[in-house]
């Protein structure tokens, strides 16, 4: 495999997953293929998903027999796996180093590029949300998807500065907002980069759509199925861990990170291990961009599918 389309965590997601001959595994995303030919090189078959069609051309030359990429959302997976019986799903969330790379996404301010940042084809850009959404929105996106504790200074100044010239480029509104903010005083992170997350996050949809998958996962797994979820931000993690934990019984069904679920169910997934796991020294030493991720893994047990509460 090419140490550039080597996903991060790819030998604890194996080794949690244990995907094998015979089996079929979901790939919650794409992406450049390397959770995909991980889990085909193990002999088993892949039913992948991406909601970029641009992922596409990285699926050369893996075995049709075995492998299909659906031009999707995740949260479908258990409506294209229809009856089949799914032994694993790997769901790698966030935006891949591939998009990141593309100046043309818009994902990074460290590439000037449009304001785009849609993992799809449609729907609104980055840009249509900066330069059209109200003041009191705006803030709300930055301080809870970036977690920006200065979202309203933020929101407020784009709000006037767009009046007069409208925002349509990364690195324009990356050097805005960190005049508005002084500069970066000695900060190890762009001033910019968590108002750039919020936006991400809320121009894909992206926590309401993991919300979905999850359920979607719980759905499409066969008893003794593996879930393995790979997250970047403590917004995801905190998404999973409240999941798994109701699911497992660990906590109790009432979560504000998760939709109310009926009460008293039966554990519908069994934690693989206590808390997350990281990445190795190694990989840290190879893959900076690696240091924020965490995987958490579950298998599903025998319960029914827990139902949405009325």
């Amino acid at each position: 495999m090419s140490p550039a389309h080597r996903p991060v965590l790819l030998d604890e997601v194996s080794a949690a997953l244990q995907a094998g001959p015979g089996q079929l595994i979901v790939d919650g995303t794409f992406g450049a293929g390397g959770y995909s030919r991980a889990f085909l090189e193990a002999g088993a078959s892949v039913l992948a998903f991406d909601r970029d069609p641009t992922a596409r051309r990285f699926a050369d030359g893996l075995p049709a027999d075995r492998f299909r990429l659906v031009e999707a959302n995740f949260s479908n997976m258990d409506e294209v796996a229809g009856e089949a019986a799914v032994d694993g799903v790997a769901l790698d969330l966030g935006v891949s180093s591939m998009q990141l790379d593309e100046a043309e996404r818009g994902f990074s301010f460290m590439r000037d590029g449009p304001l785009d940042m849609r993992m799809g084809a449609t729907g609104p850009t980055a840009a249509d949300l900066v330069n059209e959404t109200e003041a009191e929105e705006l803030a709300r996106i930055f301080f809870v998807y970036g977690e920006e504790r200065k979202s309203r200074r933020i929101a407020g100044a784009i709000v006037r500065r767009r009046a007069e010239q409208p925002f349509t480029r990364t690195a324009d509104l990356a050097e805005f907002i960190e005049r508005v903010l002084g500069g970066r005083r000695g900060a190890k992170t762009h001033p910019a980069t968590r108002a750039f997350q919020g936006l991400r996050i809320a121009v894909n949809d992206e926590l309401a759509e993991l919300e979905a998958g999850l359920g979607a996962a719980e759905r499409a797994l066969k008893t003794g199925g593996r879930l393995c979820v790979v997250t970047f931000h403590s917004l995801e993690d905190r998404i999973v861990k409240s999941f798994l934990s109701v699911r497992a019984g660990k906590t109790s069904a009432g979560s504000r990170h998760a939709p109310p679920v009926e009460a008293g169910a039966p554990p519908s997934f069994d934690l693989l291990f206590n808390g997350a796991r990281g990445p190795s020294d190694a990989e840290l030493d190879a893959n900076p961009r690696s240091r924020s991720a965490k995987l958490r893994a579950a298998v599903r047990t025998a319960a029914p599918v827990w139902r949405q509460a009325a």
